[in-house]
Formats: structure tokens, sequence, C-alpha cells
């Protein structure tokens, strides 16, 4: 048996499909009709009208009952995503989330089915099941609504015909069954006319099956998203000290926890028992999933914010708990503007952990009408696929068929914060667990003191033709006089060997950075002053190479060139080929050259290369 209704007092619901499919109208009306909705509000939908509106004043308009913004009631649509209750005659209340049904906000419906337990999916059935219809699907199977309310909506449109809604329910079927979805059910409903929102309609006399507010009602969760089935877990937040008190507080995310229940800390794995469960209301004898409190142990255990309080396993090892791990399959929801790149450094946010994180991989991508898995070597805005990504340090993430909580996370680009991506954890990669970094006693200070030099990077970059192989070159013959030990990474040299693979599309151009970097800073280790002539045109790029690095210890040169300057130069002859078409990714030319907006420091490319020289000698501090 699952949760009953008082355990589970509140349905997560988010309604989405095509945009005008009538998600706004059909969510209306059930507030309105079960009187989730003030009167005044109601007022407001009876007398307020959109440009073009066919409904008469005085009658309730029910798409205005839902919109959040003034620009949704200027245009009509839905942008951001409106979160409304709904109180259900089971007594229970139902928190619906009316999603944007515009392909460019499918970010903000992602968000919303990723804490959804039902979704209502509504199809035009004047229209068809569009292609927003299936990424729609796919997002709601991909974030773990696995039971489908399906509202072939606007069946007044095609007299109510038998025939039309079969063919449509036939359709939809079809595509939920390659994503095993527990249950779908789908009923023909006229949002406009109220045909079997509230009450089952005598219109249909061929459909015997319940409305949506009586499937609405009657939902519950199935066994496995019982909290006696799920293992517990709970993120800790924040320490609470007072005077011979610690705790570690945090909300019970999964399974439930009682005084004397051994769980392990699961960072180190470290064994402890509950001693008590602590609230604002006095101290709980058991606390379920959804419960904030604050936990106390029997003895001192080390415990620190973004670690992870979880069951101990059980004697057959089903309950086991996350290890850490360093590197994930997981499924990617990408809502970036600018494309996923392999590579490129973004911070991996999963509750109150926060920690840097590389996309190494994306294996495909989800064609979302098909179903089926496309090779890829990109993501852009919207699609969905399935990546691996590898993280700075160990941290423990559950699979997020498991736990939601435990198994979801955020990518945010580490400059701007803007998040671009949700991501589903699918397993930790084995490799995560046999792969030990050794902690070897020579370590780099101790090779810079042999070599009586401070290590640094000293990243050029600048449009092809500028002179930065010219000065660094230079600079090298410089450092080397003085007996300092160095090292060129040149754009064309390691293109030779190294990144002899990579060609120059955007995401082979943040692979060549990130592999150049990465081998810095091994060389940065080794104790050497490393100079990197690459012209790394994209700003995302050259931020995640930075990121690589300890403060002080990478410095990016721009190395300021005027373009006429370099396209007389042309050294390689890559502009006369970029000119005649040949040359179709040339920085500066085919693709953009993004100059850094706050460099360390500028260099002039069209100078004296031995100015250029005394500029960066007397930054890099080379001597102690």
């Amino acid at each position: 048996m699952g949760p009953t209704a008082a355990q589970h007092p509140i349905v997560r619901v988010v309604a989405c499909g095509s945009v005008d499919d009538g998600k706004s109208t059909l969510i209306g009306r059930l507030l309105a009709q079960t009187d989730s909705v003030p009167d005044d509000i109601l007022d407001y939908a009876r007398t307020t009208r959109r440009s073009g509106s066919t409904i008469p004043k005085g009658e309730v308009d029910y798409s205005m009952l839902t919109d959040g913004l003034e620009a949704e009631h200027e245009q009509g649509i839905t942008i951001d995503v409106a979160y409304r209750h709904l109180y259900l005659p089971s007594g229970r209340r139902a928190i619906i989330a009316d999603a944007p049904g515009h392909e460019q906000y499918t970010r903000n419906m992602a968000v919303a089915a990723s804490t959804a337990d039902v979704a209502v999916l509504l199809v035009d059935a004047a229209r068809g099941i569009r292609a927003q219809t299936h990424r729609h699907l796919t997002v709601c199977a991909l974030m773990g609504v696995r039971t489908v309310i399906v509202a072939i909506n606007k069946m007044d449109a095609v007299d109510f015909r038998h025939v039309a809604y079969e063919e449509l329910a036939g359709g939809v079927r079809a595509a939920a069954a390659r994503f095993d979805l527990d249950e779908v059910t789908v009923i023909p409903v006229s949002a406009l006319t109220g045909d079997n929102v509230i009450e089952r309609t005598s219109t249909m006399p061929w459909y015997h099956g319940p409305s949506v507010l009586e499937t609405l009602a009657a939902w519950q969760p199935s066994p496995v998203a019982d909290d006696q089935v799920a293992p517990f877990r709970l993120p800790v937040q924040y320490i609470v000290r007072a005077d011979n008190f610690r705790g570690y507080a945090g909300t019970v995310v999964a399974g439930s926890v009682r005084p004397g229940d051994k769980v392990s800390v699961n960072a180190t794995g470290a064994p402890a028992t509950v001693e008590r469960i602590v609230t604002y209301d006095g101290d709980l004898e058991e606390a379920h999933a959804g419960t904030a409190v604050t936990l106390t142990l029997e003895t001192e255990t080390d415990v620190t914010r973004g670690d992870l309080l979880v069951a101990q396993p059980d004697a057959s090892g089903e309950r086991d708990f996350p290890r850490p791990a360093s590197a994930f399959a997981a499924d990617l929801v990408w809502t970036g503007t600018e494309e996923l790149r392999h590579g490129r450094s973004y911070l991996l946010v999963a509750g109150s952990l926060a920690v840097p994180a590389v996309v190494t991989a994306i294996r495909n991508r989800r064609d979302v009408v098909s179903g089926e898995e496309m090779a890829a070597r990109t993501l852009k805005m919207n699609d969905m696929g399935h990546v691996e990504i590898a993280t700075d340090t160990a941290i423990p993430l559950d699979a997020y068929s498991l736990s939601r909580d435990t198994g979801g996370f955020l990518l945010v680009e580490r400059v701007s914060r803007d998040t671009v991506a949700a991501g589903l954890t699918r397993h930790a990669l084995r490799r995560a667990h046999n792969v030990v970094p050794h902690s070897f006693s020579v370590d780099r200070d101790a090779r810079a003191r042999l070599k009586g030099q401070k290590p640094r990077v000293l990243w050029l970059t600048g449009l092809p033709g500028a002179g930065k192989s010219t000065i660094a070159d230079a600079l090298e013959r410089r450092l080397h006089g003085l007996g300092l030990h160095t090292y060129v990474l040149d754009g064309d040299g390691v293109r030779t060997g190294l990144n002899k693979d990579l060609g120059f599309t955007p995401e082979d151009r943040a692979e060549n950075v990130r592999r150049v970097a990465e081998t810095a800073k091994l060389m940065l280790d080794a104790g050497l002053i490393v100079v990197v002539s690459l012209v790394s045109p994209f700003r995302g790029d050259r931020r995640a190479a930075k990121a690589l690095f300890a403060d002080g210890d990478f410095v990016e040169v721009w190395v300021d060139t005027p373009a006429d300057v370099v396209v007389e130069r042309d050294p390689k002859g890559l502009y006369a080929k970029a000119k005649a078409g040949t040359l179709p990714n040339m920085t500066g030319v085919g693709q953009g050259y993004e100059p850094p907006e706050h460099p360390d420091l500028v260099v002039k490319g069209a100078g004296e290369v031995d100015d250029a020289v005394d500029l960066l000698i007397g930054a890099l501090e080379v001597t102690h």
C-alpha cells in the first residue's frame, strides 16, 4: 500500500502543452468551479478582456485566472510559471503550475516538472499532436513525473467526434510508451464549455472514464514513492551551535528517521546514531520526508554544510547509500542561450553544494518527436541529451530515479551565474571510484624552490597574426637568458600532436582550450613558467581555463592588434583563404573574436616586441 491522502496532503501538478492548447482556460475553470479563487479575482476575469477576446463581458474568462505577469495579459500567452492552489473534493490540496507552452520557455516548464507528482498534458484536438507536445512529454518523463493526464482539449472544435479522440489518444499513448510511464489517462475535454473538466459530460456518451478533476482527486502516489521504501536522506544546510549543543539542520528529502536510527555521513562513510530530532515545536519521535528538522548525534562526528546524512545500508545491500564520486552519467535539459561545449567548466549546484564541473562528453541528443537518441557534439537551447560530467571534488549524488532532491542538479555559468542546464543523475561512473590521485612528497613548492623561480602561466590571446607567437618566443629567450625554466605552448604546436584530432568549430575550440589549460596546469605544478600562445577566441573558454588555477597563477594577456594590421601581415595566408571562402571558421572572419573584458595585461601587437616583453617580465615577478 502506498501512503494515504493524509500522509500526502499536497498533490503537485504541472499543466503543459503547446501554445494555445488551452492550459490556462482548463486550469482557470478547475480553480473557479472548486471555489479555489477569491471573488475579486473572479470579478476581474468577468470584466477584463484581452484584445481580440470573444468571451462576452459578464462571463468568466477562465484563462485570466492564471496569468502571472502583465506581459502575459498583453500577449495572451503564458511566459512564466504561474502557481495556483486547487482544493480537491478528496480534502487534499493541489498546487498547479501552469507552464509556458512556447518552445523558448521550455526551461520554465522543466523547473515546474521537476517537483511535480502529476502532469496534465493538453493536446489541441483540432491541431493534433505537435513537436512541443512531444517535448513536454519528454521533459516530464526525464523529470520523474510518472503519472500523466492527457486532456484532448477543444473537442467542441471537432464536433465531439469519437474517431478524432481515438486517433489522438493512440498517438499520445504510443509516445508515452517510450518512457515506461506508470499511468497515462487520456480524457476528451472542452475547457471552454466545461465538458469533462469538473464532471463527466453527456455530450460525449462514447466516453466512460473520469473527468479531469475526478482523476486528480483519486490520484495516489505509487508504492515506490512511499517514504518507508525510499531510504533516508537529509542534506545538511547548516550547523546549529549553542552551549553544549551541536545539531545538523536540514529538510528530510526522502525516507524517515527516528531517534536511535543508524545513519552515515556520506562524505566519509562515518557511522553515527541519531540522538534527537529537534524542531521549533519540540522533539519528534519520527520525521518523514518534507519535514525541516535539526538532528543531534550520540557521538561527535565530522559533519559540515553540504554533507548528506543517509540511512546505513541494510544487510541485503538494497539500501546502499551513494558513495561520493567525481564522475557521473546524467541527462541534461539545456536551457542556456549559448550552446553546451564539452570541456567548458561550470558550477554544479546540488542543494547546498556548489562545485566546479566539466562536461567531459556528450553521448547523445534525444529527438523529442521520435524519442530516438542521436549522435551529437553539442546541445543547443531546449535540447535534451545524455552526457558525462566530472567534478573537481567528489560529491554524493543519488540516481534521480531514487531521489529527485539528491539526484537532481543545476549547471550554472561561473561568471554570469546564469543557470544553463537542469541535470538528472543516472549513476556514478565506475572510474569515479577507481581513480584516486596519489599525494606525492615532492610538490610544486619543492620544485619551484629547486628552480629558484615562481611558477606562472601567461595566457596570450588575440587575433591570428596579432603577434602572440613572436612575443612568446622573445619572452622565452629573455627568461632563458636569466636562467629560468620555461615552456611555450603554441597553438599550432599543440594542434600537430596533443590536439591533432580537433577542428575549429566552437565546440572543438572549447576542447582545445581545455586541454591546453590542463597541460599548462601540469607544467605549472612542475615549477615551470608557462607561456601559452593561443587564439582562444571565446571569453567563456578563457574563463573556464582561468578557473582551473589558483589566484595569481594565471595571467590573461590580450595581444591587442588592429584588424587591418593582422590582415596586412597574414603570415600564414589564413585571411586570404577566408576571404576566398575556403576557411569558414577563421577567427575574425567566419567566427567572431571576443576580446577580454578585463584582461590582466594588455600589450600592443603592432608595437615594439621588446616593449611587450619588458611589460610581461615586470608583471611576472619571476624570482623569489
